[in-house]
């Protein structure tokens, strides 16, 4: 993995759980709108949204630099929709780079040859 993937990957990562919870907390800020006076929904909505497109550009990246297939392209997008999906999308996109890493390291020490 080069180290351009590596950075795609990586940005994927770190915007994923803070848009899953920005997602959490306009969800609580809907219903706090709707049974109390308190209306967070525009700046929450906001902030939101802007961790959102991130999130769609930085995927729309890592999948044009990882080549993943277009299952796991679609999962990846899917979780980004649900709730508390971008948590297990970071530890799967962990998983994934930790992967890439033993599989380098082990290149380099000629243990395999892939």
């Amino acid at each position: 993995m080069d180290i351009k993937t590596a950075t795609a990957i990586r940005r994927l990562r770190l915007v994923s759980a803070p848009e899953a919870v920005s997602f959490i907390v306009l969800l609580v800020c809907s219903v706090l709108k709707r049974t109390t006076d308190f209306n967070a929904v525009p700046v929450m909505g906001a902030i939101h949204g802007v961790l959102f497109v991130l999130y769609v550009l930085f995927w729309a990246d890592a999948w044009n630099r990882t080549k993943w297939s277009p299952g796991t392209a679609a999962l990846y997008f899917v979780l980004s929709v649900l709730p508390t999906g971008g948590f297990f999308a970071e530890r799967k996109l962990r998983r994934e780079a930790e992967d890439a890493v033993i599989a380098a390291r082990a290149r380099k020490e000629g243990v395999v040859n892939v």
